[in-house]
């Protein structure tokens, strides 16, 4: 290969060296995607930071369309592009959907950790793809398992496998079966009289998580709003039901998810129910003292790996979009004790509910 991978940088600093930009399963897709780059269309999907796309068009590939589901992907490959400025050939990110597949002929895909979410792709890729497309899918061996293999198995007649490497192992997909699309899951939650729609990569599929679950049962408590936010909103629950709950509210719902924003403009359809929803870092794109009222079930993971520093940053976020007097209500587990961040960031913290596993709190924007 002759992209410098050292060159790579995350985007943004997370606060941890723990994280790398690119690792040996990045590394042994390109050695084994060498031969057949050069001159080809390329579609790379799951790259986390850029490695795939920049390597595969560092290798002579004569464009690359790429799907990244998180937006912060999208932002380090833009990051770490510009950083490459030996990089000409362009490359194109897209959503999932079946443009992106259409008529390739090699795709790069790291095997994502839902089984869902595989299935989606790999239908997707046998339907439309070329009849000759070779699929190079990578992981790291800690966080395979050979369902992976039986899925996709329902989609391509031929399916290799590599010796591992550095912990790091290739499932190489050809012969491609065309199977008929499968609608989204969509499931009536009779409890809370809701139906949600998830796509393959959601969190949670369509089921009611219980961190959700936490904050759903204390909905009854909360202050009135005239302006409310979903943070981090997955399929869309929570700002489904602060819309029915005050229907004369204006509701936004957002997540840095390609997966959960098109699941949750799905849920609203479902429900009749007029919700913004946008994927954003955050709430990068919202005026500061603009929302009276904020719900959050902040991640812990980047990927694989537990990562505390991505909950104070949408605590921030959080604090700035709140006016004075606003509240954020947060759920999280108990065990990370995010309490005494939520008082630096935000504002005076009580405690609304606590079960074995999750707290629930309120902050007050001071």
């Amino acid at each position: 290969m002759t992209f410098a991978f050292a060159e790579l940088r995350r985007w943004p600093d997370l606060e941890t060296q723990e994280l790398q930009a690119w690792d040996a399963a990045d590394a042994l897709m390109l050695d084994e995607a060498a031969p057949l780059i050069e001159g080809t269309p390329v579609v790379v999907v799951g790259d986390a930071y850029g490695a795939l796309t920049l390597g595969a068009l560092a290798a002579g590939a004569s464009g690359v369309r790429v799907h990244q589901d998180p937006l912060l992907g999208e932002l380090a490959l833009a990051a770490n592009g510009r950083s490459a400025g030996s990089i000409e050939s362009p490359y194109r990110s897209m959503a999932l959907e079946p443009e992106l597949f259409t008529g390739a002929a090699l795709v790069l895909l790291r095997l994502p950790r839902s089984l869902d979410e595989l299935e989606e792709t790999a239908r997707m890729i046998a339907a439309h793809a070329s009849p000759e497309v070779v699929v190079i899918a990578g992981g790291r061996l800690k966080h395979m398992t050979v369902t992976m293999n039986e899925v996709l198995s329902r989609h391509f007649a031929r399916l290799d496998v590599s010796h591992a490497r550095q912990k790091s192992r290739l499932l190489i997909a050809r012969e491609p079966i065309v199977a008929p699309p499968v609608a989204p899951r969509h499931h009536w939650h009779e409890d809370i009289g809701l139906a949600v729609v998830a796509t393959g990569g959601v969190f949670a599929g369509a089921s009611l998580d219980l961190g959700t679950r936490s904050l759903v049962e204390v909905l009854d408590q909360l202050p009135p709003y005239r302006r409310a936010i979903d943070l981090g909103c997955g399929t869309g629950i929570l700002a489904a039901l602060l819309a029915k709950r005050d229907p004369t509210a204006r509701v936004l719902a957002s997540d840095q998810s390609a997966a959960a924003a098109a699941s949750a403009r799905l849920t609203m359809a479902a429900n009749g129910l007029e919700v913004e929803v946008v994927r954003d870092d955050g709430l990068s794109l919202e005026e500061d003292g603009s929302a009276d009222l904020i719900l959050l079930n902040p991640p812990f993971h980047t990927g694989a790996a537990v990562h505390s520093g991505l909950a104070p940053k949408l605590f921030a976020d959080a604090a700035r979009v709140l006016r004075p007097g606003g509240e954020l209500w947060t759920v999280w587990n108990s065990h990370l004790g995010y309490r005494a961040q939520l008082e630096r960031l935000v504002g005076p913290t009580r405690q609304i509910a606590r079960g074995p596993k999750f707290t629930v709190t309120a902050s007050t924007r001071a």
